[in-house]
């Protein structure tokens, strides 16, 4: 593999924001790997990618397993040998509109497994391999749910609490971290997809543009920052 070549993940990337970050990785000249955790789908997405003669590959990651993530990251280490873009994509939204302490724990927990554990497992898998060579640029794909100023008003509060808790470990890591090795997390706003339903108003394509820039900060870049559209926004 050429040394100018830059290797992007791209968590829960077989739809949605995800496969449009992939493609829009690919196009610019990432060596880009999707990851899901549904084989079929995921293998489904990279053919489709590699019809455009893009330079997909993809590995099989549940986020919500700790050995998958593991195993993950051995496969991408052994293929490639380095990681210079992660993108925390993967999330779930399990709320159903109702107080917080009247919801089943189970979705709390299971909410808090993917959208928080999820990434920091990532991250944790990962970061040996950006640190190895002293490089990495890490995106956390928040909410505006995940805003400090939402918690004052009633409602998905599963969602929001994994995402304010998304948006606490992008500042720590960013504290630790050493070297050219950034990490923000930013808001796509609420986009057409799965989750956001049809009547939202923006596309994927909008949402890849408003986080890719991220990907390819220079060393002067932000680190431990929210965004929306290139702007920083309040935790």
């Amino acid at each position: 593999m050429s040394k100018d070549s830059k290797v992007a993940l791209v968590t829960g990337g077989n739809r949605g924001i995800g496969y449009e970050l992939v493609r829009q990785l690919a196009l610019n000249g990432f060596k880009v790997i999707l990851a899901s955790r549904d084989p079929k789908m995921g293998h489904e997405a990279v053919q489709k990618l590699k019809e455009s003669n893009l330079d997909v590959s993809f590995v099989v990651m549940d986020i919500s397993n700790q050995e998958s993530i593991r195993q993950g990251a051995i496969t991408v280490s052994e293929r490639y040998g380095r990681l210079d873009v992660l993108i925390n994509n993967a999330g779930v939204y399990l709320d159903e509109n109702e107080k917080l302490l009247n919801i089943d724990p189970s979705v709390l927990e299971g909410t808090m497994t993917t959208n928080f554990f999820g990434a920091y497992h990532v991250i944790r898998s990962f970061m040996p391999l950006m640190e190895q060579q002293g490089y990495g640029r890490i995106i956390n794909v928040s909410s505006e749910y995940g805003a400090m100023s939402q918690m004052s008003s009633p409602g998905v509060g599963a969602y929001k609490l994994s995402k304010l808790t998304l948006n606490g470990l992008t500042r720590l890591v960013a504290a630790e971290i050493k070297g050219d090795i950034k990490i923000n997390a930013v808001d796509p706003g609420w986009v057409s997809t799965d989750m956001g339903g049809p009547s939202a108003s923006r596309t994927p394509k909008q949402a890849a543009r408003s986080i890719l820039w991220l990907a390819t900060i220079g060393p002067e870049g932000p680190s431990g920052g929210f965004f929306r559209d290139g702007k920083q926004i309040n935790w």
